[in-house]
């Protein structure tokens, strides 16, 4: 399947966008460390003028990106990894962690309009977009890129579904924006109350896995659905095209997938961890560990563009995953515990059930006390911002690995 490129970067010589990007990235290394000092820190074995290569560029050391917010206490607001100060910044947002991201001034920072474009967004597009405006970046991401192409975004954010259905019935979005289960949600919800909600032809989707089976029902009610990967530190890092083979890497960052824990590149075709550097001159990123799960796809897509492709998000390098766009990690689920003394071990199970993610918190305890179960789901929503059910279990009934978040969705 072919589509018409955003521009000729999409489809140059993979062997002359290899050396271009090489050649950007020496002065990249050098800007970092001469204007941020966490940069100049943390590489400041490096040399520039040797990173030439891939085999180069897998010997600098790895920045993970768990390890920004306590880098970030320590020197605010971002570490030292900002190479502008806050008087070039136009936003400051705040991820859980907490992880604060800088948005710089221009046009379409965040690189999302090229992602936006393959999944055939163009001006005049009304753009629904549900990601969230408070405090977190990822609505403010897309609405740039939409805007960049001439695209018109209704600012709805998550949630207050009736007030959603009644802006889309009158203003008939083309287009949607969010995480992936909401859209149905909106659809659900109007075809219960007879709503008129039929405007949607395209979407693009990030935030969560897009399960093959809902992207099929998305397609049986007339929307193409496409999805995106991104960050909050880095970007889009890779976007779908119509082709649906994989997802191809952005043009404004290089993308290694290694062996978790070691850092060192895996042949093409297996899965390891994400690992981005990204060519932002405010906020440049070099060697960030995503804690994301991938693989390198071989070849190059039929649509006809060039870079690199991924499989997409396989799940997480550690105990850390997604549930319903948010994250949630092992800490949050010993968090809970240790408010609930008469618990013992914990598990938070993560599954799906009619399209949606679902969460279930498995807790050892001597009693099963229906309070307590209550007290503990008030717990779990209070500390992960999301709905889920406890089950109470027998003492020592909960395998003792030090497992604390098993994620049982089944990814293809």
């Amino acid at each position: 399947m072919t589509a018409a490129p955003f521009d000729q970067l999409e489809t140059r010589d993979p062997e002359q966008r290899e050396i271009a990007q090489f050649n950007l990235l020496q002065g990249l290394i050098r800007r970092a460390k001469e204007m941020a000092p966490g940069w100049a820190r943390h590489l400041a074995e490096a040399d520039a003028a040797s990173v030439t290569s891939r085999e180069a560029l897998a010997r600098l050391p790895i920045l993970r990106k768990s390890a920004l917010g306590e880098l970030q206490a320590g020197e605010p607001p971002f570490g030292g990894f900002a190479t502008s100060g806050t008087a070039a910044v136009a936003r400051i947002y705040m991820s859980p962690g907490p992880i604060f991201e800088p948005e710089g001034l221009g046009a379409d920072w965040w690189r999302s309009a090229r992602a936006l474009y393959a999944a055939g967004f163009r001006r005049g597009d009304v753009v629904h977009n549900t990601f969230s405006y408070h405090l977190t970046p990822g609505a403010w991401i897309m609405e740039a890129g939409a805007r960049a192409l001439g695209c018109t975004v209704i600012p709805a954010g998550p949630g207050n579904t009736e007030q959603q259905l009644d802006a889309i019935a009158r203003l008939r979005p083309t287009a949607y924006v969010g995480v992936p289960d909401y859209l149905k949600i909106l659809l659900d919800r109007a075809r219960e109350a007879g709503r008129e909600v039929t405007s949607f032809q395209r979407a693009m989707v990030s935030g969560g896995a897009l399960f093959p089976s809902l992207r099929q029902e998305y397609k049986h009610r007339g929307i193409d659905v496409f999805q995106t990967y991104a960050t909050a530190d880095l970007g889009i890092i890779a976007y779908e095209s119509p082709a649906l083979e994989g997802m191809i890497v952005d043009e404004g960052v290089i993308v290694e997938i290694v062996q978790p824990g070691t850092g060192d590149p895996v042949p093409t075709g297996d899965v390891g961890e994400v690992v981005v550097t990204s060519f932002n001159r405010d906020y440049p990123m070099i060697r960030l560990a995503t804690g994301d799960l991938s693989a390198v796809m071989g070849g190059i897509s039929p649509c006809g563009r060039t870079n690199t492709r991924i499989r997409g998000w396989l799940g997480r390098a550690d105990q850390t995953t997604k549930v319903k766009g948010m994250f949630v990690g092992p800490e949050q689920v010993a968090a809970v515990a240790r408010r609930h003394p008469e618990l013992g071990r914990v598990r938070l199970v993560v599954g799906r059930a009619g399209e949606q993610d679902t969460m279930v918190l498995r807790a050892e305890a001597a009693s099963r006390d229906a309070g307590l179960a209550a007290r503990v789901v008030e717990t779990l929503q209070e500390i992960t911002k999301l709905k889920g059910v406890v089950e109470l279990a027998a003492p020592a009934s909960l395998p003792n690995d030090g497992k604390l978040i098993a994620d049982e969705r089944t990814y293809g």
